[in-house]
This record gives structure tokens, C-alpha cells and sequence, in this order.
């Protein structure tokens, strides 16, 4: 008998979700997001049901829902907090009202946490992993020693907001200079401005591969901001491999060569750095591989606090 889960990436534009049948990705769904309890629940619930109506799977069949959220997610209680985006203020239940609507079991999971699992499937890594989002802001999911790491209070892995350059502008965090002003897909969208309906990180890196001397100099800020997110993430975690996603992901082979780019120039005066092999630990995870929805079905299917390491996921007919 087939096993069946479901998971969905909730953020605060969209909700994708995807239906794994024993692990193999079968159908994917995209709703606008709401915001609010009963938007956040509801459009869950109504993915969930989408997904197995084009299926024809009926929602009781599923072993469980896994929903990976933004900001700092109890997977104990079912609840999240600091989710502001979603217009959830305090902490505030999600799994336990879920699970009422679809009477099946419903984990949550942080987001980053979910893409980590999920890009360590997809990519069939193995060892220490990290996954640095580049978005709106800048945060990572990291999956060591085969288990999710969300440390004391559930913060681990929120290294955008590490100062970065202390004469920088206020970040709405209270601090100066954080590490996500100057390495998000935000922080290119406030810096360079390309033609209209061209994603901005994309007429940036369009730009300065044509020459244009600005847009050169707003890249290397950029690459030279996330080369020190990648710094960071291995020199306090000696992660094997540090996966790249997010929104400005989506642009692809040249992140990545930007990236080991500037990872390179700042290795070269340092032999420590250099035997540390940095741009060899990094590659990028197109949005298009649903990593983070993946890994929230993956997390719905197994404890919370282990890495499925026999689960493989494939693209499904």
C-alpha cells in the first residue's frame, strides 16, 4: 500500500505545496497567500484538499502534512511565533486547527529547516548541510549530523542579522549594518533598478555581464555579503555542503559563479581559508525543485528530529 504525505511552504505571498506517494513527488499546487490565522489554516487547508482532489487520493489516506513557516516554529506545541509576514502576531497555534479541519496529523516546521531536509534529499547530499535562503532577508536551515538543528529557542541558523558593516544603515532588527542588507535579494532591489517586469536580481546580473561599471560594483557588494554568509556558516559548523536558495536563486549558474568568485579572492592571502576549500561547499537549488515544500512532507513522515536518510524523492509522472 502506497504511503502518502503532504507538504506545504507557506510564505507570505504564496503557499506551494507538494503530494508525495513512498517518497516520489506525484503533485504540486499554488495558491496566493492569506494572512492571519484563519488565512494561513484555511489556504492550507484548501492546498491539502487540492492536491489530493487532482490526485484522487482521499485526505484521510495521508500518513500526515508537513507545513514548513517562517519564523520560530515550536514543533512540540504546533505553534509559531515571529511570523510577521503572515500576519501572525505572538505565538499562535497552526498544527492543532489543521489537523482538526483534515483529521490527519499535521507537524510544522521552520521553512529553512523544511528546504534543508528537503535540498539534502532532492540534491542526494550527504554529511553537513546548510541551507542559506536569499530573499527578503537572509537566514539558513542546517541538517548536522543527520538531525535538524534549531538551537535553544529556535534562532539557530539566523545569521542575517550578525552585524556586517558597523557604519551601515539601521536594520529594522534594532542593529546596524546586519548581514541581510547587503546579501538579500532585498537589498539588490534597493540598489539597482532594471527594466520594468524584470526581476531585479536579474537585471542586475544582466547588467553587469554586459559591462555596465555600476552594476559591477553593486554585484561584487552583493557576492562579497553572501561569500561571508557562506564564511560564516562553515567556520561555526563545518558544513560539507552550503545550498543556496531563495528567491534570487533563481539566477542560477551565475550566483554561483559570482559567489565562488568572491569566496576565492578572499581565500587567496590565507592559507587557513584556502584549506578550508569554501567555493567547492557551495552550489544553488533553483526555486523550480520545491525543496522547501519537499522537505516539509519528508518532516511530516518521520520523529522531528531526524533526517529521512533512506527517503529518496524523484519527479513523478
Amino acid at each position: 500500500m502506497s504511503t502518502w504525505t503532504a507538504g506545504l511552504d507557506v510564505g507570505g505571498s504564496k503557499v506551494l505545496g507538494v503530494l508525495l506517494e513512498d517518497g516520489l513527488l506525484r503533485r504540486t499546487v499554488r495558491l496566493p497567500s492569506v494572512p492571519g490565522v484563519d488565512g494561513v489554516v484555511g489556504t492550507a487547508e484548501d492546498a491539502v484538499r487540492q492536491l489530493c482532489r487532482e490526485q484522487g487520493v482521499e485526505v484521510t489516506a495521508l500518513r500526515g502534512v508537513g507545513v514548513g513557516l517562517p519564523g520560530m516554529v515550536d514543533v512540540v506545541t504546533g505553534e509559531v511565533s515571529h511570523a510577521v509576514n503572515l500576519g501572525l502576531a505572538g505565538a499562535v497555534p497552526v498544527a492543532r486547527p489543521l489537523t482538526d479541519r483534515l483529521g490527519v496529523p499535521v507537524a510544522l516546521e521552520n521553512d529553512l529547516n523544511a528546504a534543508a531536509l528537503g535540498a539534502a534529499t532532492v540534491l542526494g547530499l550527504h554529511g553537513d548541510l546548510a541551507f542559506l535562503s536569499l530573499g527578503t532577508g537572509v537566514a539558513a536551515g542546517l541538517l548536522l549530523d543527520g538531525r535538524l538543528r534549531r538551537g535553544h529557542s529556535g534562532a539557530a541558523g539566523e545569521i542575517g542579522h550578525l552585524p556586517y558593516d558597523l557604519d551601515g544603515d539601521v536594520c529594522p532588527c534594532g542593529q546596524r549594518g546586519c548581514l541581510e542588507l547587503y546579501a538579500s535579494g532585498a537589498a539588490i532591489a534597493g540598489a539597482w533598478r532594471g527594466p520594468a517586469g524584470v526581476p531585479p536580481a536579474a537585471a542586475l546580473f544582466d547588467a553587469a555581464a554586459a559591462g555596465d561599471v555600476d552594476a559591477v560594483a553593486v554585484r561584487t557588494v552583493f557576492t562579497d555579503a553572501v561569500a561571508t554568509a557562506v564564511q560564516v556558516l562553515v567556520q561555526t559548523c563545518d558544513v560539507e555542503h552550503v545550498v543556496i536558495g531563495g528567491g534570487v536563486a533563481q539566477l542560477g549558474f551565475p550566483l554561483l559563479v559570482a559567489v565562488r568568485r568572491s569566496l576565492a579572492a578572499r581565500t587567496a592571502g590565507s592559507p587557513f581559508l584556502a584549506s578550508l576549500a569554501l567555493a567547492d561547499r557551495v552550489q544553488v537549488a533553483r526555486p523550480e525543485l520545491l525543496v522547501a515544500p519537499i522537505g516539509a512532507a519528508l518532516a511530516a513522515a518521520v520523529p522531528p528530529d531526524r533526517a529521512p536518510e533512506e527517503a529518496v524523492v524523484e519527479v513523478g509522472r
